[in-house]
């Protein structure tokens, strides 16, 4: 049988599936991901980086959004509690600033 040809799983030798699954682990150990992961220093810094990326866009989107949600709600005028409530909070908001 010629070399260029490729064979079925069932002619595979133990040397040539040992060779298949060596190449594939070479492949494996060389990506990015994993070189990242071998090293204890740097995944603990990526995970802190992560962390503080995750924390810090939870708290500006929430501001954002609470922002938002007290400007509009202050805008309401025919529902005189939550205008007065929520037109305090504005006003709150921008005595902070």
């Amino acid at each position: 049988m010629p070399q260029d040809e490729p064979r079925s799983p069932a002619e595979l030798s133990a040397t040539d599936e040992l060779h298949a699954v060596r190449k594939e682990l070479q492949r494996l150990n060389s990506h990015r991901f994993i070189r990242m992961h071998n090293s204890a220093f740097r995944l603990i810094w990526f995970n802190l980086l992560r962390g503080l990326a995750f924390g810090l866009g939870t708290v500006l989107g929430a501001s954002v959004l609470l922002s938002f949600f007290a400007w509009s709600v202050s805008q309401v005028e025919f529902l005189p509690i939550i205008g007065e409530w929520a037109t305090e909070i504005l006003r709150q908001i921008e005595e902070a600033q």
